[in-house]
């Protein structure tokens, strides 16, 4: 990963730690609405990837009262490229936890679930139209991950080997 400032503008402004910590704070807390022990650091991972590609936030956030699953079976697109961008959003995802655990906004748990603190980060979803669309699939995805309640099925139905 190259220093901040080594970094192309773009890439900076696209994957702000700041941003990419809050998507994810929107998740974790979505998936505590579902399940109050936390999300698995696993699950986590794929948050991202899911929220930041255009194409697989439309596609969620027009389904949004239906299952997760259903929708990635019957919307395949999403799932095109999917690993790589996973990989490829790993240090970003690794950048977001890192400043959410250096501000006390997220606790880990013993059996390695992360628990979001309360009162860390303000509840109203706030900003551009797309950022504000980033955080409302962000929390979309956590219910639904803790509906689904077993991360080798959510990693097989994106692809992906558990």
């Amino acid at each position: 990963m190259k220093r901040w400032d080594q970094r192309p503008f773009e890439i900076r402004n696209l994957f702000n730690p700041a941003f990419c910590g809050l998507v994810l704070f929107r998740a974790l807390h979505g998936y505590e609405e579902e399940d109050a022990r936390g999300m698995p650091f696993s699950l986590s991972l794929l948050v991202l990837p899911l929220c930041l590609h255009k194409d697989s936030r439309e596609v969620i956030a027009s389904s949004p009262r239906s299952y997760l699953l259903k929708t990635a079976e019957k919307n395949q697109q999403i799932m095109v490229g999917f690993t790589d961008r996973v990989t490829q959003m790993l240090p970003y995802a690794f950048e977001g936890f890192g400043l959410l655990m250096e501000r006390g906004c997220i606790a880990v748990a013993d059996d390695g679930r992360i628990q979001t603190v309360p009162k860390k980060v303000r509840k109203t979803v706030d900003g551009t139209a797309e950022t504000v669309a980033c955080q409302k699939v962000a929390r979309i995805i956590g219910k639904e991950f803790a509906r689904i309640a077993d991360r080798a099925t959510v990693y097989t139905t994106f692809g992906i080997r558990p």
